[in-house]
């Protein structure tokens, strides 16, 4: 699937994205600045997150709740990994294996990490507010 929008059409992006997706884990592949946090923040407020969304850059993992308190995703930026071995020193596998969405920014730093049903989702910058959206 290709869609093309603009920031204000992420809301709607986003419902396709959490009904069209073959896995809850994503991976998204795409260029700095490109929108993957963003995009990230509209899919934890559909699917019912109270949390704000930030990109966890130096934390490598933030964690997001429901209203009732329930873990609703995991969010990854692998961009300051040396090595896929930090990935599984932090658990990994663990949060892998947990009953949630898991959204990965800079999921090709960790190539052999990433499980076999794993959604790819790509995000090209078309101009300063337009990207291209193909999973």
């Amino acid at each position: 699937m290709e869609l093309i929008y603009t920031e204000n059409e992420l809301s709607e992006i986003s419902k396709q994205i959490v009904t069209s997706a073959k896995s809850r884990t994503l991976a998204f592949y795409a260029p700095m600045g490109a929108g993957k946090t963003t995009l990230i923040k509209a899919l934890v407020k559909e699917l019912g997150g109270i949390d704000n969304v930030s990109s966890p850059t130096f934390g490598l993992v933030n964690e997001y709740e429901n209203l009732e308190g329930n873990t609703l995703a995991y969010h990854f930026d692998f961009y300051r990994l040396e090595d896929e071995f930090e990935a599984l020193d932090m658990g990994l596998e663990d949060y892998l294996n947990a009953n949630t969405w898991v959204f990965m920014e800079w999921p090709e730093k960790i190539p052999n990490l990433l499980p076999d049903d794993i959604q790819i989702i790509r995000i090209e910058i078309i101009n300063e507010n337009t990207r291209r959206l193909i999973f």
